[in-house]
């Protein structure tokens, strides 16, 4: 079986663990982008020497409060990814171990991992309640595919005694 060119049989969940690493990192990279962009004329670029001097400089580099939010959103999403990290690398190797069908990591992987990519475009880029509701069924999506795998890796190690 084929999608977007890979063979499903084969598993894969090995790899999302340094692309939910990124996915995890883009928001950041984001928010340095945005406020060395969007930062007054004549304040300090961003400070790659210090990064922790930064934080106190976004009030310093005068963004509007429209696009400091937005900065805020953007290190909170990615403070949130790097927090789900560890129990996502840690599903997978549960469900590596208990030696899980390849399609079955490969569905969990790929539902974490574009649940996450909603997750960082929804934060960074929601103002409304609406947005906030999509934002945390995004996280519990995420979280649930970890979660699932641990199950099914219980499944494998000691019988089938919750099934999803």
């Amino acid at each position: 079986m084929s999608f977007a060119g890979l063979n499903t049989a084969h598993n894969f969940s090995f790899y999302a663990i340094p692309a939910a690493f990124g996915i995890s990192l883009a928001p950041h990279l984001y928010a340095i982008a945005l406020y060395n962009k969007e930062r007054a004329a004549g304040t300090d670029a961003w400070d790659w020497n210090n990064p922790k001097k930064n934080l106190a400089g976004v009030k310093e580099a005068k963004l509007s409060p429209q696009m400091a939010d937005r900065y805020a959103r953007a290190e909170a999403a990615n403070e949130n990814g790097f927090s789900s990290l560890p129990l996502f690398a840690a599903a997978v190797i549960a469900g590596n171990v208990a030696r899980i069908e390849p399609k079955a990591l490969n569905s969990a992987v790929t539902v974490y991992l574009a649940s996450r990519i909603a997750f960082n475009l929804i934060y960074i880029n929601g103002t409304s309640a609406l947005l906030g509701y999509a934002r945390t069924i995004s996280w519990w999506v995420s979280a649930g595919s970890c979660l699932s795998l641990f199950i099914q890796a219980g499944n494998k190690f000691y019988g089938n005694y919750a099934a999803f």
